[in-house]
């Protein structure tokens, strides 16, 4: 690999993981990581003054998340192509796991506020995947990086 993309995915690796923490924060600070504050948020509480999320507001969250999400795998994922890891069957799974979680995650609202309340089980779950995923995407960039 050559040394200017070393410094170049070096430097998307630190902000994108700098990305990942603050989107921890934000789900913290405005949904929670229980399944009680995830059903609360989506289906709404009187006692907490939470309305009810309709389907166009969750439509209104989602749209540009669709795009960010997608040209956000597709650049982490484009990088591992410059690795050693480009053949094997795990960059593959690592593909299909991330675009799979991360459909999960932005989609599992609509079915919440269809009254299956499962799927708050699998929104946290998506997430918290999604997360590990793209850390463990990351040290195998990062790892490829100091070892060249």
């Amino acid at each position: 690999m050559q040394q200017a993309y070393k410094y170049a995915i070096f430097y998307f690796l630190a902000f994108s993981l700098l990305l990942l923490g603050s989107s921890v924060l934000l789900l913290e600070n405005k949904i929670g990581f229980s399944v009680s504050s995830v059903l609360e948020y989506y289906l709404g509480n009187e006692e907490k003054f939470l309305v009810e999320k309709s389907w166009s507001t969750i439509l209104k969250i989602i749209l540009p998340h669709i795009f960010a999400f997608g040209l956000f795998f597709m650049v982490v994922l484009h990088f591992v192509l410059f690795t050693k890891h480009k053949t094997s069957k795990l960059f593959i799974r690592l593909i299909y796991a991330i675009f799979f979680m991360g459909f999960l995650e932005m989609f599992s609202p609509y079915f919440i506020i269809l009254g299956l309340d499962f799927f708050a089980y699998v929104k946290l779950i998506s997430f918290i995947s999604l997360e590990l995923l793209l850390l463990y995407t990351f040290w195998l960039l990062l790892s490829s990086i100091f070892q060249d």
